[in-house]
């Protein structure tokens, strides 16, 4: 059980990595899955429940590429306002949920109006960076809860029925 607890442990850190930059997010939450495993032999996750977190894993990470280019292009960001929305973002962390909301829409329209475009098309792509980058977050949070569920079910159910 103390394995168990700190895969667990390992694994909301994960979880917080939807939304933190510099935190692997899904990937972490395979990797205990699997060290896990690894550790404890068989009594951790059986087989098809690791290959169903490693292919959670690799869905959740395009999902968050594409949502954040659909976002941003059907509202007119170029590769300029992306990058702008991501440099927002690190810097929106080091002021709380706010920052972390507010900082991509300001980097993306920055960097959109430094460019050249008008105010309106910038804060208009800078709108849609930013809501691209939401969904791609949701997206992958959705994810890793479903990841750290099925972990957590399969070992606990195989726990308590051994």
């Amino acid at each position: 059980m103390l394995w168990f607890a700190g895969a667990l442990l390992i694994m909301v850190i994960g979880v917080l990595g939807c939304f933190l930059p510099g935190l692997p997010g899904t990937p972490l939450i395979f990797a205990a899955a699997v060290a896990h495993r690894l550790i404890v032999g068989a009594s951790g996750a059986q087989a098809w429940v690791l290959w169903i977190l490693g292919i959670l894993s690799v869905l959740a990470l395009a999902g968050d590429y594409l949502a954040s280019l659909y976002g941003a292009k059907k509202l007119g960001a170029t590769r300029l306002g992306m990058g702008g929305a991501v440099v927002g973002g690190v810097i929106g962390l080091f002021f709380g949920p706010v920052g972390i909301l507010v900082g991509p829409f300001l980097g993306a329209f920055a960097l959109e109006y430094a460019g050249g475009r008008a105010g309106r098309e910038s804060a208009k792509a800078g709108a849609g960076a930013t809501l691209g980058l939401l969904a791609g977050a949701l997206g992958k949070l959705a994810c890793a809860v479903a990841m750290l569920f099925l972990f957590s079910a399969n070992v606990l159910w195989r726990a308590l029925a051994g």
